[in-house]
């Protein structure tokens, strides 16, 4: 949760200012802070020294029934004159309506009830990667890792996709000087070989699910999958692990079955990757989010990830052309949040 503290310019009046809150949830975690905006600057105001939000809290999403709960929880411990009365969320799942149901967790609400519940005179609610794909005009150099080589600043829709609880993706078109927010579960469309090795994945991955999309192979959960899948092509029983036991060992080079899961997870993140590009047109550039490649970016940055992007036939020229980086900024979606259009 993230709220903010509005005030007017110049001398602060309680009687004439107003708080506003947003917050990101995840598969696992909800996300929350404190934050300060000004009337007229939009932008996030964070702590001088770390560069992170004010009181930034993780939330074990486990703990609770709801996510009325879980906001209510963290809204009753601030002051009462810090209570936020406008917010914004952004959640993993699909946002068609008033009823909003989390793809990856049992929650689902009204964001008409959720708002009254919460005493809000307005509640924004949008998926967590249209969330996260706001924040990339917003992102300082220093929070972008690039991923092949350095490109000069481009211009032109942003594609975000990010490998975390599942696969996100979203995208940023820019218009008349706005950006306008297109939302998506891309996560769930049908994952593609780019290889007979990939064929014979998705095989052995088709025997657990009849459809098998691209999160089936591209999120934490799908570092396991691939991991089962190599070994059962091998003819070997597969080791009980977690995505981190996986991408440990694939750091080690203690287990070679995990360094080709991990090398065959970067490479269909670059298939993907470049689709998305070709499909939106994202010559602004291509970002991954997500907190699996987060603490691995020079594994990341010298696997085939960057070359299995660039690799579409005709289009390889157009796609060389496209930058694609790692987000160093630990949650965007919040940053994200906190540019959002206060009109929408």
């Amino acid at each position: 949760m993230l709220p903010y503290y509005r005030h007017s310019a110049g001398r602060h009046d309680a009687r004439h200012s107003h708080c506003e809150g947003t917050a990101s949830n995840g598969g696992k975690n909800d996300r929350l802070a404190r934050n300060r905006r000004h009337r007229r600057d939009l932008r996030p105001i964070r702590c001088r020294r770390t560069r992170k939000y004010s009181e930034l809290q993780h939330l074990s999403v486990s703990k609770y029934a709801t996510l009325k709960d879980a906001l209510g929880e963290y809204l009753d411990a601030l002051p009462r004159d810090m209570r936020p009365t406008r917010g914004a969320l952004a959640v993993a799942g699909p946002v068609s309506g008033d009823e909003v149901k989390l793809t990856n967790l049992n929650w689902s609400f009204s964001i008409a009830a959720l708002k009254a519940d919460l005493n809000m005179c307005s509640l924004v609610v949008v998926n967590d990667f249209a969330a996260t794909a706001m924040s990339v005009p917003y992102l300082p150099e220093v929070d972008c890792y690039p991923i092949g080589q350095r490109q000069s600043k481009t211009s032109g829709p942003v594609g975000v996709i990010g490998p975390g609880t599942g696969l996100g993706v979203g995208t940023l078109v820019p218009d008349a000087g706005r950006w306008t927010l297109l939302p998506g579960e891309g996560g769930h469309s049908t994952l593609p070989p780019a290889t007979q090795a990939e064929s014979l994945i998705i095989e052995a991955l088709r025997t657990h699910w009849r459809h098998v999309s691209a999160a089936r192979a591209l999120s934490g959960a799908g570092l396991v999958n691939l991991y089962q899948a190599l070994r059962a092509i091998e003819g070997k029983r597969p080791d009980l692990l977690s995505p981190a036991d996986v991408t440990d060992r694939a750091m080690r080079g203690n287990d070679q079955t995990c360094v080709k899961a991990f090398e065959v997870f970067c490479s269909m993140l670059g298939t993907v990757a470049g689709d998305l590009a070709l499909t939106m047109g994202a010559t602004g550039g291509i970002y991954i989010a997500g907190g699996i490649l987060l603490r691995f970016e020079e594994a990341f940055a010298s696997s085939p990830f960057r070359e299995r992007f660039e690799d579409k036939g005709r289009f390889q020229d157009y796609l060389r052309r496209i930058p694609t980086n790692l987000i160093l900024e630990e949650s965007p979606a919040l940053l994200g949040l906190a540019n959002l259009p206060l009109e929408q």
